[in-house]
């Protein structure tokens, strides 16, 4: 059990600024902090979000390359075996398609441009269409690519680097101890192991989780630590906004409250870590969504992967209005 201690949030941001990291007790009282104290808390993460990012917000599109029937049974997902969600399902789409999206995808300002198949890992189709598409686009666009197809083998892992990809995303979800809550059919070691490999092939690592699903404020600290400990380059983080037809379609979503407090943690945790605010964004946050902006240094603009987002043009009206400039592909 981490005990709660009483902060003073301009200290605990210097204290991360100076190099000394987080304790499980200060991120837990980050996360139990009052509602009065949102702002300071939010402030201590900006200071650490200007040193590392400044006022930059990198935009990233996602885009679902092959949806439903997936095996797995992770108890959130509305493509999994056990969803009855109304979502729609098809096949792998064509590398035409996907090179088509990265297209959009740049013209709106993206740095990022995530493919993401369902499914426990890739079949030697998708891997294939994904390496073509990934070739295609690296030759007639500097847009970065991230790929997310399940777990993945070590040669998989060396095909998707040789073919210009530069980033892998799988997701932790939540922490070890909470894990079989949500998921029977793989272990947690399995996804931190997959994250292993694609560092290994030369893959930036993309990780993150789901915050809402009934985990605890431990559970929330003890992920953000585990993500630390891999030194992942980028941390999504989802607020869970309950699927229709999902074993936890009656789970209460979080307060706009919980969510800021969570992603200032996150970042306190992580300072240097490229933080996402990913989705249940819009439906989370509602109003107070912009606030994020001070803890996290990029967002998934035109939706997700099921669900629609607020759209491009009002994410970069909230942008411009919060005060923060669209970042850009170095190199």
């Amino acid at each position: 059990m981490i005990r709660c201690v009483p902060m003073k949030w301009d200290q605990l941001a210097e204290q991360v600024l100076a190099g000394r990291g987080l304790s499980g007790e200060e991120a837990l009282a980050v996360l139990q902090s009052a509602d009065d104290e949102l702002l300071a808390v939010l402030n201590a993460a900006f200071r650490v979000r200007r040193r590392y990012f400044g006022r930059k917000v990198n935009l990233h599109v996602i885009r679902n390359a092959k949806s439903g029937g997936c095996s797995e049974d992770c108890a959130f997902c509305s493509q999994s075996a056990v969803s009855k969600s109304p979502i729609e399902s098809y096949p792998m789409v064509s590398a035409d398609e996907l090179v088509a999206g990265a297209r959009e995808a740049w013209q709106l300002g993206a740095v990022k441009y995530c493919m993401v198949t369902s499914g426990r890992w890739p079949s030697e189709n998708v891997l294939a269409v994904v390496c073509e598409a990934a070739r295609r686009i690296t030759a007639e666009m500097p847009i970065r690519l991230c790929t997310s197809l399940g777990t993945l083998t070590d040669e998989q892992a060396r095909q998707l680097k040789a073919a210009g990809v530069t980033r892998y995303n799988h997701n932790l979800e939540t922490a070890r101890g909470f894990f079989p809550q949500i998921c029977s059919t793989h272990t947690w070691d399995e996804r931190v192991a997959t994250v292993r490999r694609a560092r290994a092939a030369g893959l930036e690592a993309c990780s993150g989780g789901i915050l809402g699903l009934g985990e605890t404020l431990e559970d929330r600290v003890n992920l953000a630590f585990a993500l630390r400990d891999l030194q992942v380059e980028a941390i999504p983080i989802n607020l869970f906004n309950p699927r229709q037809g999902t074993p936890l379609a009656s789970q209460t979503r979080l307060s706009p409250a919980e969510g800021l407090k969570a992603m200032a943690m996150f970042r306190l945790a992580n300072p240097k870590a490229e933080l996402r605010a990913a989705g249940g964004r819009e439906a989370c946050l509602g109003a107070m969504q912009s606030l994020a902006l001070f803890a996290v240094n990029s967002i998934f603009t035109q939706g997700y992967l099921t669900t629609p987002g607020q759209g491009a043009s009002k994410d970069l009206a909230m942008l411009s209005e919060a005060g923060f400039e669209v970042g850009q592909v170095e190199g």
